[in-house]
């Protein structure tokens, strides 16, 4: 989880000065939540008390919720344990201070959804979002704050080798180790190496490499890092093995991948 400043070079633009139709738009709720229900990701809109106010079309989508009225204004993410639990009470009280805020890796409550009646199905086994509340403020008044959802990870299938997936995604920077994911999912090294290579078509250690070499992507996207600090970055060095697994799962060599980004 990570607090987000806005710059103090950025100012708010002066409404006087925006064009009469965008004044028109901005000043007409019903217009705006009319334009938040056509956005295409995921949105929940919360009072400052918490409670839940506005969530769009996408959201309910996405997480597979059929009916509104169990939601709006019935949900309180103060309240809510899972959330509570994953975010921590500062972060809530920053939120709902009127601070921007973004938390990463939430974990989605899908069997919550089943249990609360949200949801009749699940809409995968397993996922992940980051979540970013920008406030809005009426002069001095914090009037509420806008969640806009970036789901990052998605798992479906066996709920084994979901936890074996979630397992790696959250310590692909640890070294691998088998051992630590058997006793992570509770089943033995031997039969859960079988289990996610007939249910995948690779190994364990296959898909860790595949999480890594993603990562230090990532970090080659960073012009303002060297190859050997994206590599770092990633727990690794870029002159040992995890080159050459580089090369081979890209077709690239890192230096190459960085040029091919130009």
């Amino acid at each position: 989880m990570s607090k987000d400043a806005q710059s103090p070079d950025i100012q708010s633009p002066d409404i006087d000065n925006l064009s009469a139709p965008f004044r028109a738009l901005i000043g007409n709720e019903g217009l705006n939540y009319q334009l938040l229900d056509l956005l295409p990701f995921p949105i929940e809109i919360f009072a400052p008390d918490a409670t839940s106010i506005f969530v769009n079309r996408a959201c309910m989508e996405r997480f597979n919720h059929h009916d509104l009225s169990l939601i709006v204004g019935v949900f309180n993410l103060k309240h809510d344990p899972h959330c509570l639990g994953h975010m921590g009470q500062a972060a809530m009280d920053s939120i709902f201070s009127g601070e921007t805020y973004t938390v990463r890796d939430l974990p989605v409550p899908v069997q919550g959804f089943i249990e609360e009646g949200k949801t009749k199905e699940k809409p995968f086994e397993a996922a992940t979002v980051d979540a970013f509340f920008l406030p809005i403020w009426d002069g001095d008044i914090f009037t509420c704050t806008i969640c806009f959802f970036t789901v990052k990870h998605i798992y479906h299938g066996n709920p084994e080798i979901v936890k074996v997936k979630q397992y790696i995604d959250e310590h692909w920077l640890d070294e691998y180790d088998d051992k630590a994911i058997a006793k992570a999912v509770n089943i033995s090294a031997s039969h859960l190496y079988a289990l996610f290579r007939s249910n995948t078509g690779m190994t364990m250690y296959d898909y860790y490499k595949s999480v890594k070499v993603e990562h230090i992507k990532e970090k080659l996207k960073d012009e303002k890092l060297s190859i050997a600090e994206a590599f770092s970055f990633c727990g690794e060095d870029n002159r040992g093995t995890f080159a050459r697994v580089f090369k081979e799962l890209t077709g690239m060599t890192p230096t190459a991948y960085r040029s091919s980004l130009k």
